[in-house]
């Protein structure tokens, strides 16, 4: 670095000059070089593909650290909240920055009861969908259609923040359990107010004329775990969609459709559901482990492990653990005898082993384990995706509101390096061989 150079720059030398950058350290001492001048200063951009070194905000809601394994929503270690709260109590904590006290819980337990029915017009709308349609493109109509009902927040949509995100993350269950009643051409099962959140939605989910449901606290726990866990992940694809539409001065309500549609991906939100469809193939081939295995191990082969890897972690997700050890537990409760159990842990069991996949820091993630639960709650595959954004709710409600809140927020607009044609010389239709 140049003797002048001062302290916290990075010095930054294209073509013999040399330039100074900032350098910015978080509250956890992960730091950033500061590039927000560099086009400005140099008249160079960075080129980095997926964003994979470049962070797009600085935020107060989530921390993680994927080389330890750490995960903190607003300070707290994601395993005291898994453990020890209530998906409502995190839900506060991710929109309020603070666990709620009891005073706190209630009223916001009230407005979710409040909240739980939709407009009675938007019913019809599933009328209209096909009996095959996705249960996610169905989630992100519908939540997009909310503006056009409840249009509060269209002159200052922070001033009734707190109703729009108590609004969402009830009627979201009642749309989700509403699509899951359509596809199966079951009569729609209404919200209850002498029912818990997670007890609710189960109950909205199986309950029926001929067969009531009975809502078991095993299962609403299981559930209530579930959801914490996906409850927020930093600027994760669905995220920085959110985040995205949002600085566009997009409504909340059409920010959190376009996460929905981002977590749609099979990449990101449609994990768990690879898992489930690569546990059943091994199952079905008589738990051949070991052709499984070679086949990831081939370059040439297009098949790869589920649920083994993180964009971010470089050790097991720590989410990872708490469902693993909760996973056989939950299924002992509630007297669940899954072969694909069996499969899963044997199939970790030889990945933790094998330097192949050790080297690649190919670790069990989140997925690997909650579709087996899951499975257990009832649950059918193609609602895993939807049962993802129910719990990531009041993550994208935050971060969509920290962006909103901060002036030094800007429309996302990256650049690009093109590689196309070099000028050409335009020619008449009639002169085109």
């Amino acid at each position: 670095m140049s003797e002048k150079a001062p302290q916290n720059t990075a010095e930054l030398i294209i073509n013999g000059t040399s330039y100074l950058l900032p350098i910015i350290e978080g509250e956890q001492g992960d730091k950033a070089i500061d590039i927000r001048g560099l086009l400005r200063q140099t008249g160079f951009t960075v080129f980095d593909t997926g964003f994979k070194n470049s962070a797009s905000c600085s935020s107060t809601i989530t921390y993680m650290d994927g080389s330890k394994g750490i995960l903190r929503y607003r300070g707290y270690a994601i395993e005291d909240l898994a453990e020890r709260c209530l998906f409502i109590e995190v839900a506060y904590l991710l929109l309020h920055n603070k666990l709620p006290n009891r005073e706190e819980l209630e009223s916001f337990r009230t407005m979710l009861e409040q909240f739980a029915l939709m407009h009675e017009d938007m019913i019809h709308f599933f009328d209209n969908f096909p009996p095959n349609a996705s249960p996610m493109s169905i989630l992100s109509v519908m939540v997009n259609s909310l503006h056009n009902y409840y249009p509060e927040m269209s002159d200052d949509p922070l001033v009734n923040i707190d109703i729009t995100a108590s609004r969402l993350i009830s009627k979201v269950r009642t749309i989700a359990s509403f699509s899951y009643k359509k596809s199966i051409g079951q009569p729609l099962v209404y919200p209850r107010y002498d029912l818990s959140y997670c007890g609710n939605f189960l109950n909205m989910m199986f309950d029926n004329p001929v067969r009531p449901y009975i809502v078991l606290p095993e299962v609403v726990a299981a559930l209530n775990k579930l959801l914490i866990l996906h409850a927020d992940h930093e600027q994760n694809c669905s995220t920085s969609a959110v985040r995205l539409v949002g600085s566009a001065g997009g409504n909340l309500y059409a920010s959190i459709s376009a996460g929905i549609n981002a977590l749609w991906g099979p990449l990101h939100g449609g994990a768990n559901e690879a898992v489930i469809q690569m546990l059943e193939a091994i199952h079905a081939d008589n738990n051949d482990y070991k052709k499984y295995i070679a086949k990831a191990k081939d370059k040439s082969d297009p098949f790869r492990l589920s649920g083994f890897g993180h964009r971010v972690y470089r050790t097991y997700d720590p989410r990872g653990k708490i469902i693993k050890d909760a996973c056989r537990g939950i299924l002992a409760a509630l007297n669940v005898d899954d072969p694909l159990l069996e499969i899963a842990g044997k199939l970790e069991e030889i990945v933790l082993c094998d330097d192949y996949f050790v080297s690649r820091n190919l670790y069990p993630n989140i997925d690997f384990y909650s579709g087996i639960i899951y499975r257990a709650l009832g649950i059918p595959t193609n609602m895993f995706t939807v049962m993802f954004a129910l719990g990531r709710l009041p993550g994208w409600i935050a971060q969509w509101k920290e962006m909103r809140e901060d002036q030094s927020t800007k429309i996302y607009r990256p650049r690009q390096i093109y590689t196309g044609a070099p000028p050409r010389h335009f020619i008449p239709l009639g002169e085109r061989s």
